[in-house]
């Protein structure tokens, strides 16, 4: 029986199976984007991270530079104790620490901070992930230790939303080498991080590094997130 095409049941018919279509179209783009994003996401992570280790890595290569110069990882709690919850390296990398820090109904004892050791040039290195609060959004990044777990041989920060040419310049290179020879420990072997100094760094100390002129509340946003997030890691890394 052929349908008239001047008929509301036909007009009906042809709307509900053009929305069925079109929502099967948008589902399955949705999903593959969603992949895509999950991916993208995934490498960036691992860019910026290996950046931590002075490793020009890209997001085309980042997997193959991953698993080259990553061999193995720790998951901490809150105290600096290991859990040992997960499998291997990209899992302990899955751990979203972003999520982590903006969900304040997840107590500290309950979250997981992930470390990764590297090997790079025949030496070794801790890496640790970081996340804190500038002056319009949030704040993260990596430094990395050599193996007394206290000199920083390397750092990488990134932004959401910091102003350009004042906060957003915690990502370049002259505020990042800074922390290099830094150190998170006093001789008396005490915790006490690394401060981004307003008015420049005292020259003389291992413990302070200069701010960025008309940025100071992100420069305190990265002091504060070296302390938050260090003191934990140090935990573990000075034990």
């Amino acid at each position: 029986m052929a349908f008239n095409k001047d008929s509301n049941i036909f007009t009906f018919v042809f709307a509900i199976s053009m929305c069925v279509l079109v929502a099967g179209v948008l589902a399955g783009t949705f999903s593959i984007l969603q992949t895509d994003i999950k991916y993208n996401q995934s490498a960036k992570n691992m860019v910026d991270l290996l950046s931590a280790i002075e490793v020009d890595s890209s997001r085309e290569t980042a997997e193959i530079d991953f698993d080259k110069y990553i061999t193995g990882f720790v998951v901490l709690n809150s105290q600096g104790n290991k859990i040992d919850s997960l499998s291997n390296k990209s899992s302990a990398l899955s751990i979203d620490i972003k999520k982590q820090y903006r969900d304040k109904t997840i107590k500290l004892e309950d979250k997981k901070f992930p470390l990764f050791i590297a090997e790079k040039d025949n030496q070794s290195f801790y890496i640790a992930p970081l996340i804190g609060t500038g002056l319009w959004g949030p704040i993260w990044g990596f430094v990395s230790f050599n193996e007394d777990g206290n000199t920083v041989t390397g750092a990488s920060f990134d932004h959401k939303s910091e102003t350009p040419g004042l906060g957003a310049e915690i990502r370049e290179d002259f505020f990042e080498k800074q922390f290099i020879g830094q150190k998170i420990l006093d001789s008396e072997g005490i915790f006490v991080s690394i401060a981004v100094m307003k008015g420049g760094a005292n020259i003389d100390s291992y413990h302070e590094v200069d701010g960025i002129t008309g940025g100071t509340i992100t420069s305190d946003g990265v002091t504060d997130m070296l302390y938050e997030n260090l003191s934990i890691y140090s935990k573990y890394l000075n034990k």
